[in-house]
């Protein structure tokens, strides 16, 4: 365990005792989830620049999901002191590992979707030879 992991322990205690399975179930209730992951896993940190990356997504909802994996402890939230004020968003070591468990969640999707193309392939009449 990181130093920055048992950080995110001491000021998160509420989660040590919550389930990952419960976290993932939490996380995933809003649509936007993945994509904002997504984003700020492929380096876009800024709010502004997450919104327009992201197309679809209202300043209100990106907002409600930034504070959203912040209290979870996915993301954190950087601010410089600068005129004007910047901030960015970064994935915690834990938003990292749980980022990997979403990875797989779509790779799995992907098996399935595989999976569906191999079995409509099968089902297909062979053409009849004369």
């Amino acid at each position: 365990m990181t130093a920055n992991d048992k950080k995110f322990l001491a000021i998160m205690p509420k989660l040590n005792s919550r389930r990952v399975d419960v976290l993932l179930e939490d996380v995933l209730g809003c649509r936007w989830t993945i994509s904002v992951l997504r984003a700020v896993g492929s380096g876009v940190n800024r709010p502004g620049a997450l919104e327009r990356y992201i197309d679809g997504i209202s300043a209100k909802v990106l907002s409600d999901r930034l504070k959203h994996f912040q209290r979870s402890g996915i993301f954190e939230r950087v601010q410089f002191p600068e005129i004007p004020p910047r901030v960015e968003y970064r994935l915690t070591e834990f938003g990292k590992k749980f980022l990997r468990l979403l990875k797989e969640v779509e790779k799995l999707q992907e098996d399935l979707n595989q999976s569906e193309e191999g079995k409509t392939a099968s089902k297909k009449p062979k053409p009849k030879n004369f």
